[in-house]
């Protein structure tokens, strides 16, 4: 088999991708660059706005559809109307998700279930289906998925968190290796954090100068950053890469 070679210009040119959590902050960022590259995207959200929202961020290259992604039938609903508009699914970006916040001996049973049904079960579920729906197609395809660096550290008040994002690492690690046979990667991406407007909320003030100097590079990140190496992962440059955790975090887990 030889090289074949790949768009230097990191075009997606008529691939089809579906992002949940697109309606903004990383996912938009995402939605927003494929878009730019020649993507379409389906944007999954639980907004009920969705349909406006991705009207808004790309036209006649993307569509909104509401989808609980911890229901099998809302997310095979949902790629059975992806499928009908653009013909196929050639991507996934796993970006939705939560993070509800408390110390190991106070965080409810509530708190944790939503976290881990949420963060990991739900990015499964989406996995699992449009996986299937890839297969079935029989031309490849690519599947990224968000984790956090709170998957190979320890942050505190984030234990739910924490848990949730290192079961999506080993998840994705598990489906690279099952899926390789159909010419299907699945990838990781761990950023610290991202100036989202929640993440702007989240992280302003004192505690977010404390957690800047635990930085060798001493900043947080944009969304446009994580959108950069969420479009190499989709890209045929990254071709031989699977099941791979891209960490960045301007140095946070060198330490």
């Amino acid at each position: 088999m030889s090289f074949q070679g790949y768009d230097k210009n990191f075009k997606i040119t008529d691939k089809v991708a579906i992002i949940t959590g697109g309606a903004s902050g990383i996912g938009q960022a995402i939605a927003e660059f494929y878009i730019e590259k020649g993507a379409k995207v389906a944007i999954f959200d639980v907004k009920e706005d969705v349909a406006d929202a991705a009207k808004e961020i790309g036209g006649e290259s993307a569509i909104g559809v509401r989808v609980d992604i911890t229901d099998g039938d809302s997310i095979q609903g949902a790629i059975d109307q992806t499928v009908e508009h653009f013909g196929k699914v050639d991507l996934l970006v796993n970006c939705a998700g939560v993070a509800l916040l408390d110390d190991a001996e106070n965080l409810s049973d509530d708190y944790w279930q939503k976290t881990i049904d949420l963060n990991l079960t739900g990015t499964f579920k989406m996995s699992q289906l449009v996986g299937k729906q890839m297969i079935a197609q029989g031309h490849g395809g690519k599947i990224i998925n968000m984790a956090s660096q709170a998957a190979i550290i320890a942050l505190d008040n984030h234990v739910a968190y924490c848990a949730s994002k290192a079961g999506v690492v080993s998840m994705t690690k598990v489906l690279a290796y099952e899926w390789a046979q159909f010419d299907i990667t699945v990838n990781a991406i761990s950023p610290t954090v991202i100036l989202t407007e929640l993440g702007k909320k989240a992280w302003a003030g004192e505690v977010g100068e404390q957690a800047k100097r635990e930085i060798p590079l001493g900043r947080f990140g944009y969304p446009e950053e994580v959108a950069g190496i969420a479009l190499f992962l989709a890209s045929d440059a990254a071709n031989l890469i699977t099941g791979e955790n891209i960490v960045i975090d301007g140095g946070n887990t060198i330490k």
